[in-house]
């Protein structure tokens, strides 16, 4: 009975192992194909208003500690941006969302497999902050969830 067992769980295991591998090879493909066809026109930056002051009067922004020692400025998709909030920001208010034109970032923009084997914006260099198309305030509703502005998202 156990050598029955043991025999399902490894079909099962090489099934799921198998169809994951290919679902994330399918889900890679969608997103790089979305990239390489320019119909991600934006990228999302979530930042302490503090912080982000300080990148304005400056005229470039280098980046959150994370950023800094990770190598690269973190950005999100419109898609991604309220995952990233919940995960990286969750009950923090004083905070933006900035849009920035893909566009307008170049060579430095790369798009690197991350969270959930998707595919995430990472800038490689400091940010000009005159390619910054929009920022809105990110406030926090009554419950402590952000409140995402139709005006840039």
């Amino acid at each position: 009975m156990y050598k029955i067992i043991d025999e399902c769980y490894r079909t099962f295991w090489h099934f799921c192992a198998d169809n994951g591998k290919q679902m994330t090879e399918f889900i890679f493909k969608k997103q790089a194909n979305s990239v390489s066809q320019g119909k991600i026109r934006f990228v999302y930056k979530i930042e302490d208003k503090d912080l982000w002051a300080q990148a304005l009067e400056k005229g470039i922004y280098d980046g959150a500690p994370i950023d800094l020692s990770d190598g690269f400025i973190h950005f999100s998709t419109a898609g991604q941006a309220r995952e990233t909030a919940a995960k990286h920001f969750a009950g923090r208010d004083n905070l933006i969302i900035a849009a920035i034109k893909t566009a307008k970032l170049g060579s430095q923009l790369k798009w690197e497999v991350s969270r959930g084997g998707a595919l995430f914006p990472h800038y490689y260099g400091e940010l000009d902050m005159n390619v910054v198309h929009k920022t809105h305030d990110l406030p926090l509703d009554d419950n402590g969830n952000h409140v995402f502005s139709a005006e840039i998202i």
